[in-house]
C-alpha cells in the first residue's frame, strides 16, 4: 500500500509518501511563493526520489479545510488529476487532524490555524489520536473551557499557535511548542487518510470537496452590506 500525502492549505506545501505504513519521503516547504508555483515541481521531486510513479500509488490523501480558500483548491484540484488517470481513492482529510497526527505522547494537541479577525480554526485531540471536538471557526477566547479542562498536558501547533498562547500560555499544564515544531507536515495527511481508509471513507477523486467552515471574506463583506441595507422594522 502506497499512499501520497499532499498539503497546500496554509502558507505552507508539503509532500509525502508512506509505503506500509514506513515513511519513504517527506518534504516541507515555507519558501513564500504560491502553491501554484512550487506544489506540481514537489511532487516531480518526491517521484524522482523515490522511483516511484502516479500510477504506483494507492491511495491519495489531501488537505480538503479548513484553510486558505486557494491553496485547498489547488490542492484538491492537484489530486483529482493525479488520481483520474486511474480512479485512484482519496482522502479528503481535515487539516487539524492532519497538524494533530504529526504529534504523539500523552496529552492534548490543540491545531489551530489563523483565520484572521481573531479567530482561529482549531479542534482538539488526545495524543493517541482521540478526536474531542469537532473542527471549528471560532474567536480564540472560545476555546478557554477546552483548554482548562482537556486533559494535561496540552499544547497548540499550527499558524495560529501563537494567538492561543497568547491568551493560554501561562495556564498551569499548558506547554510551548517551538514554532518549528508545530507546523503541518505531509505526513500527518498519510497517517489520517489511511486511517480513513481502514474505516471505509475513502472518496473517488471527483467527490472530493472542500470544507471552508465558514463563508469567504467576499461572501462575509456581501451579507454584512446587505444586512446594513435591509429595511428596519
Amino acid at each position: 500500500m502506497i499512499c501520497m500525502g499532499i498539503d497546500s492549505a496554509g502558507r505552507t506545501a508539503g509532500v509525502a509518501l508512506m509505503r506500509d505504513g514506513e515513511l519513504l519521503y517527506d518534504c516541507f516547504l515555507n519558501g513564500g511563493l504560491s502553491h501554484s508555483e512550487t506544489l506540481m515541481g514537489l511532487i516531480d521531486t518526491a517521484f524522482k526520489a523515490t522511483g516511484l510513479t502516479p500510477a504506483d500509488i494507492d491511495l491519495y490523501g489531501v488537505c480538503a479545510g479548513p484553510g486558505s480558500f486557494t491553496g485547498l483548491r489547488i490542492g484538491l484540484a492537484t489530486v483529482k488529476g493525479l488520481a483520474f488517470v486511474k480512479d485512484t481513492p482519496c482522502a479528503g482529510v481535515s487539516t487539524l487532524e492532519a497538524l494533530a497526527a504529526c504529534h504523539a505522547g500523552e496529552g492534548t494537541v490543540i491545531p489551530a490555524l489563523d483565520a484572521r479577525r481573531g479567530e482561529v480554526y482549531w479542534a482538539g485531540f488526545d495524543l493517541d489520536g482521540t478526536r474531542l471536538t469537532p473542527d471549528a471557526a471560532q474567536s480564540a477566547a472560545a476555546l478557554e473551557e477546552f483548554v482548562r479542562k482537556c486533559k494535561k498536558p496540552a499544547f497548540f501547533v499550527g499558524d495560529g499557535a501563537r494567538l492561543c498562547y497568547n491568551r493560554y500560555g501561562e495556564l498551569e499544564g499548558v506547554l510551548p511548542c517551538p514554532p518549528a515544531l508545530g507546523v503541518s507536515r505531509a505526513v500527518g495527511i498519510c497517517r489520517v487518510a489511511l486511517r480513513m481508509q481502514a474505516a471505509g471513507e475513502t472518496l473517488p477523486p471527483e467527490a472530493l470537496r472542500p470544507e471552508y467552515l465558514r463563508l469567504s471574506q467576499a461572501e462575509r463583506e456581501r451579507a454584512e452590506r446587505l444586512a446594513r441595507q435591509a429595511p428596519q422594522p
